[in-house]
C-alpha cells in the first residue's frame, strides 16, 4: 500500500507557507482529505490524509484479511476481464464488511466500511493512488520510483508533489502487473514497458528497472469522467457557436475532417465533441489506441482498440489490421483515434476514396504543418491523394494559462490541372481578441453542398446561422450530456420546426 513517509502516517504538512485549497475524497467507502500547500520556493504540495486503523486492529485486520480470501470463490473470468472488476470489487467489499462486524463488534457503520475499504485497496486496487484517481482535478498520476513521492499534475495548479511514497520497488511492479494482467500484458524483465488501461479507461504506461534508471515507474493520464461536450466547449470559449454550427453542417453532410494539434491540445476531446453530430441513421466505427471516444447510445457504434503483442509481437491487433478490417463492416463513418505511419494514411484515405466519411487526428501545430507532415517522410502521401479530405481543424494550448482553442479551420482546394493542393483558412483564432474569426469565405464546402444538397449559398449561410441559435440554446440552458445534447441533435435532424419553436419561446 502506497503511504506517506512522515512521522504521524497521513498527517497534512501545516508548515507550508500557504494554503491554496481543502477538500475531501471519497474511495471504497472511505473519506480522507486533500490539503493543497504552496511552499515558498518549490512546487505546490499535495497533501492526503487517509483514517488509518489502529495498530492492533490493523494487525488484526491481516487475520481477516485471510479468511476474505478463503471465502471469496473467483473465477478466471472475473480474475482477467476488466469489464468485471467493478463486479468483483463489490462482492469483495460487501463479504468484507460483513467479516469485519462479525470479527470486530461495535463499530460504527462508517468505521467498519472504512476497515473493509483498506482491504478492497490492498488486495484489489493500488492502496492510496486509489483515492488519486477518484480526484477529478487531477490529470496526471506519476510514480517515478519508491524513493521519490508521488508526484500529480493538478488541473489549477500544474504539477505538484505529493506526500505519498510508494513502499518499495516490488509494490511499484506488483500494481504494474495487475495493471496489465487486467488486459491481458504482461510486464517482465524480459517486457519492461507496459501500455494499458484502467477500468475507468484512465491510460497507464509502466516501466521496469533498468530501462528507467532511477527505479520502477507508473504514469497515469486520467480522462474526464464525464465526456466534453459541443456545450463544454462553447462556454469554454474553446470554439464559437458560428464555427461550432459550420462544422456541424460539414459533420451531417459527410465532409472528412482531420483533427490535428500539439500534445494535450486537446484533439481528441473536440474529434469526440464533433462525432456527436453524426446523423443517428449510420453505422458508425472506431479505431483506437485507448478508448476515449464516447458516443450517444442511439448511434450504431463499433468501438475496437488495438491489442499490444507479448513477445515477438505474438498475438497483436494494429491500428492498422482493425482500419482494414473496419472497411469490411459497412461503416458509414470510421473515426481513428491517432495517425501515425504511412500504412495508416494510406489506408485512411483509400477509405476516403471509396465514399466513407472518415474522421482522425494527427500531431501537427497547424494546417500547414499538418499538410507538410502529411506529402513528407515518412507519410509521403501524393498530393492528389489528399484531394479527398475536406477539412484540417487545428488546436492549439497556450502552455502558461491553459487554454485549449480551436486555432484554425482550413479547406484543402484541389487545383484545377489536379496537380497541387493548397489550403484556404476559413476560420482563424485571434489571440488579441481571444476570438475565433472568419478568415476567407468557405470555398470547398459551399461548392460540395450546393453539389450535393441542391442547397444554394443563402441556404446554406440560414443553416449555419440557424444550428448556431441551437447550439446558444444548449449553451444557454446548460446542457452538456452526450445523450441530451444527443437527443437534441437528433430532433433537429427529425423534426426541425417543432425543435426551432421550442427554441425560440
Amino acid at each position: 500500500m502506497a503511504e506517506p513517509k512522515k512521522d504521524k502516517p497521513d498527517a497534512p504538512r501545516a508548515d507550508a507557507s500557504k494554503q491554496l485549497e481543502t477538500y475531501k475524497l471519497t474511495a471504497d467507502g472511505i473519506e480522507s482529505t486533500v490539503t493543497i500547500f504552496k511552499p515558498s520556493g518549490t512546487v505546490p504540495l499535495y497533501s492526503l490524509y487517509v483514517p488509518r486503523p489502529e495498530p492492533a486492529t490493523a494487525a488484526y485486520l491481516e487475520t481477516v484479511k485471510m479468511e476474505l480470501l478463503k471465502q471469496v470463490r473467483l473465477t478466471s473470468a472475473e480474475v482477467l476481464d476488466i469489464k468485471l472488476m467493478a463486479d468483483l470489487k463489490k462482492k469483495f467489499n460487501d463479504l468484507a464488511l460483513k467479516l469485519v462486524k462479525e470479527r470486530i463488534p461495535r463499530l460504527t457503520e462508517q468505521k467498519a466500511q472504512e476497515l473493509a475499504g483498506h482491504m478492497v485497496q490492498e488486495l484489489l486496487g493500488l492502496g492510496d493512488l486509489e483515492f488519486l484517481l477518484h480526484d477529478d482535478g487531477l490529470e496526471e498520476i506519476c510514480v517515478n520510483s519508491a524513493r521519490d513521492p508521488v508526484w500529480i499534475y493538478h488541473k489549477k495548479y500544474g504539477w505538484c508533489t505529493t506526500n505519498l511514497h510508494i513502499e518499495s520497488e516490488a509494490k511499484i511492479w506488483d500494481y504494474a502487473s495487475l495493471i496489465g494482467r487486467r488486459v491481458g500484458r504482461q510486464i517482465t524483465a524480459q517486457d519492461p514497458l507496459l501500455d494499458a488501461y484502467l477500468p475507468s479507461g484512465d491510460r497507464v504506461n509502466a516501466t521496469l528497472t533498468p530501462i528507467s534508471m532511477f527505479g520502477n515507474t507508473i504514469t497515469i493520464r486520467k480522462f474526464a469522467r464525464k465526456p466534453w461536450t459541443i456545450t463544454d466547449l462553447i462556454l469554454a470559449n474553446t470554439i464559437s457557436e458560428e464555427v461550432a454550427a459550420f462544422v456541424w453542417l460539414a459533420m451531417q453532410y459527410e465532409l472528412n475532417i482531420l483533427v490535428s494539434g500539439g500534445t494535450g491540445a486537446g484533439k481528441t476531446s473536440i474529434l469526440n465533441v464533433i462525432c456527436n453530430f453524426i446523423p443517428q441513421n449510420q453505422r458508425v466505427i472506431s479505431i483506437e489506441q485507448t478508448r476515449e471516444i464516447t458516443l450517444p447510445s442511439y448511434l450504431q457504434w463499433v468501438p475496437m482498440v488495438v491489442r499490444e503483442g507479448g513477445r515477438e509481437g505474438r498475438g497483436s491487433v494494429s491500428m492498422l489490421d482493425l482500419m482494414v478490417n473496419a472497411l469490411r463492416m459497412r461503416p458509414d463513418r470510421i473515426i481513428v483515434g491517432e495517425i501515425r505511419r504511412a500504412e495508416e494514411a494510406e489506408v485512411l484515405f483509400e477509405a476516403m476514396h471509396t465514399g466513407h466519411s472518415v474522421y482522425a487526428t494527427m500531431h501537427a501545430e497547424t494546417v500547414f504543418e499538418t499538410f507538410k507532415r502529411l506529402v513528407s517522410p515518412p507519410i509521403e502521401l501524393p498530393e492528389v491523394v489528399l484531394e479527398s479530405l475536406h477539412f484540417v481543424l487545428s488546436m492549439y494550448r497556450d502552455r502558461r494559462s491553459g487554454i485549449r482553442r480551436v486555432f484554425k479551420i482550413g479547406e484543402l482546394i484541389p487545383s484545377e490541372k489536379g496537380e497541387s493542393v493548397r489550403a484556404n483558412i476559413v476560420y482563424r483564432w485571434r489571440s488579441n481578441r481571444d476570438r475565433l474569426e472568419e478568415e476567407n469565405p468557405s470555398v470547398r464546402m459551399l461548392e460540395t453542398l450546393r453539389t450535393y444538397t441542391r442547397m444554394d449559398d443563402e441556404e446554406i449561410k440560414a443553416s449555419i446561422k440557424e444550428r448556431a441559435k441551437v447550439l446558444h440554446y444548449l449553451a444557454e440552458k446548460k446542457i452538456n450530456s452526450v445523450e441530451e445534447v444527443g437527443k437534441t441533435i437528433v430532433q433537429y435532424y427529425d423534426d426541425r420546426e417543432s425543435l426551432m419553436k421550442k427554441i425560440a419561446k
